[in-house]
């Protein structure tokens, strides 16, 4: 559990930040911003052609997990079974230098609503998860979190595994995964586009200026995401989906993270599920119009973006072919020596996975996914660390067969994966 020293400066850090109304964001609260370059991380990151640097010039390589929050809950999975520290300790254990934590915009949006007044931690497992396990669960999670209390709020909860992350050196990586809190992902949820039923686009920004801002008190977060996974919707938003109307968004969105809190990364995720980001990293023409990406568009911080792409192809069997598709997808723009890379970048691969349950880890995909990730000293965020779900399309406390960690995440679901693949890939790869 959190100390009572920690416990106090979570407490500090949530006052800071959470509540602060738009019209405070030209000069909000830092607390670590003096003196972030002299103390780990080593802050601000920047970019350097195909690398992510620290404020000391050492190369920066993500090598973690996504650890969801983004569920109707709204706080991050795994809590009921064990604390925050447990976890962040786990991750840590084994190599592994970065979360991925996902969160809903809903989060923000209900802040809003309530005259910026978070909702508790309590009344929000309820109100997923119904009046019989809502407070079960919530029970549970004090037991194993007793430094929280039926006044802790989501944010609050947020908070926590940020401090916990610095304690343990663990880079913060923050995701906007969906708009509704709700499992992810599909063409028809309502979340797949800007514009879709469920997306708002000024929600959105608004969302993500919130998030940048309240994470000037997190040290440990050193970058965010735009979306999670863009992908064509099945209802009329479908007519905009396209690589122009990405790009206007993607401005949109750039500036509402850099204009809020400039010292973050931002990542920039394609379509088509976030498969490919070629456009970008080619210069070719964002269809259906004839512009392309330039640099002058993110002027001041052309130097805090990164692509991000995800594979799930794991019924793969050729290593070569896999590559192949990694490469032309866009880690591409880790090559300056390409004729056709014009764009160079960093490019992490913020999503991949496969059964835990068997012996998938011994299969074609994933043992050409590590070795390439090795190859190219790139970032990773595995899909998933979460034993379970608070609940997932409607069946609650779901067992989840791709986590790291076993259902009450209490132990490696899969021992021989740990020391055969994800320790030695952590090795090969994490900087930072």
């Amino acid at each position: 559990m959190l100390d009572f020293g920690l416990r106090s400066l979570v407490s500090l850090l949530a006052l800071g930040g959470s509540l602060l109304p738009a019209s405070s964001w030209a000069s909000p609260l830092k607390l670590h911003n003096d003196v972030r370059a002299d103390s780990w991380p080593y802050g601000p990151l920047v970019t350097s052609g195909r690398d992510m640097k620290n404020a000391r010039g050492d190369n920066v390589v993500y090598a973690g997990t996504n650890w969801p929050g983004h569920g109707e809950v709204m706080i991050p999975d795994g809590l009921r079974y064990q604390s925050i520290e447990s976890i962040v300790t786990k991750i840590k254990s084994v190599g592994m230098n970065a979360i991925r934590l996902t969160y809903a915009i809903q989060m923000i949006d209900e802040i809003y609503a309530n005259n910026g007044k978070d909702t508790t931690v309590k009344d929000s497992f309820t109100k997923a998860l119904g009046q019989t396990n809502g407070p079960k669960f919530y029970s549970d999670f004090l037991a194993k979190n007793p430094s929280f209390n039926d006044s802790t709020t989501r944010l609050e909860v947020f908070d926590a595994v940020a401090a916990e992350c610095l304690k343990q050196k663990v880079f913060v990586h923050l995701d906007n995964h969906m708009s509704k809190a709700a499992w992810c992902c599909s063409t028809n949820d309502g979340n797949s586009w800007f514009g879709d039923r469920d997306y708002n686009v000024d929600n959105w920004a608004r969302g993500l200026s919130y998030m940048a801002n309240h994470g000037k008190n997190w040290p440990a977060l050193t970058s965010m995401s735009l979306r999670n996974e863009l992908r064509k919707p099945d209802g009329s938003a479908s007519s905009s989906y396209n690589w122009q109307n990405w790009y206007t968004n993607i401005k949109k969105g750039t500036s509402a993270i850099n204009s809020a809190n400039p010292d973050l990364l931002i990542f920039l995720s394609g379509l088509d599920f976030d498969t490919y980001i070629t456009p970008i990293v080619q210069n070719t023409a964002l269809t259906p119009g004839s512009g392309k990406f330039s640099t002058a568009d993110f002027e001041g911080y052309t130097n805090k973006l990164v692509l991000e792409i995800h594979n799930y192809q794991n019924s793969a069997n050729n290593c070569n072919s896999l590559k192949s598709s990694l490469y032309n997808s866009g880690f591409q723009a880790l090559h300056a020596d390409d004729s056709k890379t014009v764009n160079v970048f960093p490019v992490l691969l913020t999503e991949f996975g496969f059964d835990m349950s068997g012996n998938a880890w011994q299969g074609t995909y994933a043992t050409c996914i590590a070795s390439y990730l090795a190859e190219q000293k790139a970032g990773w965020f595995i899909w998933v660390v979460s034993g379970s779900y608070y609940i997932r399309s409607g069946r609650q406390d779901y067992e989840e067969t791709w986590g790291l960690l076993k259902h009450d995440w209490s132990d490696w679901r899969s021992s021989a994966y740990i020391e055969g693949g994800l320790k030695p890939l952590a090795k090969a790869t994490a900087q930072g």
